[in-house]
């Protein structure tokens, strides 16, 4: 049986200098975003790619935004003005900030949670808050290190495979509502004739990205709500005029209730998708774009620590987001600044008087929306090791990532799943270290194939560099290939 040994005192030295912070990008290439503050730049900049395209990108990540955004609403955890106003202020920020189609997008962890367990507003609340203070001080702090190099990418990638199942039986349950095909309790705009055709089409257009099947399954639905609310004489409860949010104070047993099951959960897919992996992928679709990390954090505890306490669903940035506006046309933060104002506009002026007309969107096609999101979530679960040439490594990594997925579905809290996870990867990594044969504690300075970040497990493979789970496009592939990548492989 090989010696369990510990590292040197200089091994932990280089572990803990190297600095992943550092995304070597080339210093020779031209930044082709202007900064913040040059005005006359980003105005040319937009001006140049004013066309339809760029509207469209701005729709590229609704898919995943609406069916979030109406189930939280309709349940009461979140407020749909406060949600849709503080949504779109946060799309004219990132946009102003960044100069990139820079997504918002819901965390969709803790909304699995929230749906599933029916939270109160102060317990969303209470959960976005806590993650993004967290994120906020790690960021500022520069000890994103610590998740990035100890968090297990299987215990992750089994968090977002809990949290795809959650949000498929959530989706579920609500094409169960009105389960009908014939029969007295057949509701003409919502049974399971239209759940079938919205699902059938899907599945048809579900290789061709340009065609934006979610916004076709979410028109429909607005049409058979404003049919409904006109056959039962309900447009007199739609109150056009201001309509102003209101301010949401968890208390401590809400906070503490929220944040463990659900918050603790978001917060490494929030540091790793939200910040690494959307850093990454921002340098990769635009060559010279320098992406701070830091800024990343700190724009994420600013739109939640001031949003939820007023209201709003917890909001992140995410890499699959970004790769969904790029994909679909957007390049500049123009795309941001049109679907923000939309959203602010709907907030205002309509607010929670569109909870009338959106009680009757069909749960049918809402369902299917939902379902299909939650599948997308978990279809990045298929890359969970970092050694797919080892078969005992990526039993192990397999073993993990269903014993978190399992936990965190089995009590419907992220929290359990995740410190099961972790137990698990602890007890996995000894057996390993136990073996004949196995590789020291810590085999060489700025060369960790475990590490989350760290290159896949090879012999032959570079330690020069770290990749993340999104793979590593060719000199000769195309930035729309790495936004297909991105939207296939992202955290």
């Amino acid at each position: 049986m090989a010696r369990f040994t510990l590292p040197t005192r200089e091994q932990v030295v280089a572990f803990i200098k190297e600095d992943k912070w550092d995304l070597g990008q080339d210093s020779d290439i031209e930044n082709p975003i202007p900064p913040c503050w040059d005005l006359k730049g980003r105005a040319r900049r937009m001006r140049e790619h004013f066309t339809l395209q760029e509207f469209s990108g701005s729709l590229g990540d609704i898919g995943t935004l609406v069916p979030i955004l109406i189930s939280l609403t309709l349940q009461g955890s979140a407020s749909l003005t406060s949600s849709l106003f503080f949504a779109g202020l946060w799309n004219i920020m990132t946009g102003f900030i960044y100069g990139i189609p820079m997504c918002v997008q819901p965390m969709k962890s803790i909304a699995a949670i929230a749906l599933t367990n029916k939270f109160t507003p102060g317990e969303l609340a209470g959960a976005g808050l806590g993650v993004s203070a967290i994120v906020a001080f790690l960021g500022v702090s520069r000890l994103l290190w610590l998740i990035t190099r100890f968090v297990p990418l299987p215990v992750v990638k089994g968090l977002q495979l809990g949290a795809c199942l959650q949000l498929c039986k959530k989706g579920v349950e609500l094409v169960k509502e009105n389960a009908a095909f014939w029969g007295s309790g057949l509701v003409w705009s919502d049974n399971l004739w239209w759940a079938s055709a919205a699902f059938v089409l899907v599945l048809a257009v579900y290789e061709r990205r340009r065609v934006p099947v979610a916004m076709v399954i979410f028109v429909l639905g607005v049409v058979f709500a404003l049919a409904q609310t006109g056959i039962h004489s309900e447009f007199g409860d739609v109150h056009p005029g201001a309509h102003f949010v209101h301010p949401v104070v968890p208390t401590p047993t809400e906070f503490r209730s929220g944040f463990l099951s659900a918050g603790l959960g978001q917060l490494p897919l929030t540091l790793l998708n939200s910040v690494v992996a959307l850093a990454m992928l921002a340098r990769d679709l635009f060559p010279g774009y320098q992406p701070s990390m830091t800024h990343i954090t700190g724009t994420i505890g600013v739109m939640n620590i001031v949003g939820c306490f007023l209201g709003s669903m917890p909001f992140c940035h995410g890499s699959g987001g970004l790769a969904g506006q790029y994909f679909f046309g957007a390049r500049t933060e123009l795309s941001l600044y049109f679907l923000g104002i939309i959203k602010i506009v709907l907030g205002v002026v309509f607010g929670e008087s569109l909870l009338v007309v959106l009680r009757w969107f069909p749960s049918s096609l809402l369902g299917v929306m939902l379902f299909m999101s939650a599948i997308e979530l978990g279809l990045v679960a298929r890359n969970f090791s970092h050694h797919p040439q080892d078969e005992y490594r990526r039993r192990h990594d397999f073993v993990v990532l269903l014993i978190t997925a399992a936990a965190l579905v089995g009590f419907a809290n992220d929290g359990l799943g995740f410190l099961l996870g972790m137990a698990t990867a602890l007890a996995l990594w000894i057996h390993r270290r136990m073996r004949p044969g196995s590789i020291p504690l810590l085999p060489a300075a700025h060369g960790r194939p475990s590490s989350l970040l760290g290159s896949q497990a090879s012999s032959k493979a570079s330690t020069s560099s770290a990749s993340f789970a999104v793979p590593k496009p060719s000199a000769s592939d195309s930035r729309q290939q790495k936004a297909q990548a991105a939207m296939d492989t992202c955290c």
